[in-house]
């Protein structure tokens, strides 16, 4: 009995020290972003405005982070209705059927400072495919105003859209078939 209490003892204290902490987005100080061509000769940019992500680590440096990201698809803003409203139609994200979009990361890979790979799998609509994207962790503060500890975060990466069937009536001449995404994020504990 004295044996197990010791074992039990030994796998608790273990495992206190390799509790993940867990981080969410600071919804004011977050963005979700992408860019495609417009002919050829242009950038478009928008906005997922609605997306929450959470980071889970027990590391200081998160080498060892796992990244859950849920956005709304009805969310999506270009800064032009009209648009917005096409990308919603069942032509590009179908809004009304596939609500979320949704990442869920499946390693991290050192790449330098600061500097990771992050892998992990992608679903647009109804289709999930698994992507790498550029993570660079910009270190921890203490925020001024909470007095928590403020996590930052830069995203980069480029898939194609005609993977999750995004579009697929309008040619890459048209619109690129790469769409650049760019998201940056504060995260408190």
């Amino acid at each position: 009995m004295k044996k197990a209490a010791i074992i039990l003892s030994v796998f608790f204290l273990a495992t206190a020290f390799t509790v993940a902490n867990v981080w969410t987005n600071d919804k004011a100080h977050s963005q979700l972003a992408f860019t495609v061509k417009h002919l050829g000769v242009s950038e478009v940019s928008g906005t997922f405005n609605d997306f929450d992500v959470q980071v889970q680590s027990t590391k200081p440096d998160f080498s060892d982070a796992v990244f859950t990201l849920k956005a709304k698809t009805a969310s999506i803003d270009t800064r032009v209705e009209m648009r917005d409203n096409h990308l919603k139609s069942p032509d590009f994200f179908d809004a009304a059927k596939y609500a979320e979009i949704t990442f869920k990361s499946t390693g991290i890979k050192k790449a330098g400072k600061n500097k990771y790979k992050l892998t992990g799998n992608l679903t647009l609509k109804d289709v999930t495919k698994p992507v790498t994207l550029d993570l660079v962790y910009n270190g921890i503060v203490e925020n001024p105003m909470s007095k928590k500890p403020t996590a930052g975060f830069q995203v980069t990466g480029t898939i194609k859209r005609s993977d999750f069937n995004l579009g697929s009536g309008f040619p890459a001449p048209m619109i690129s078939d790469e769409v650049t995404i760019k998201a940056d994020g504060e995260f408190a504990q």
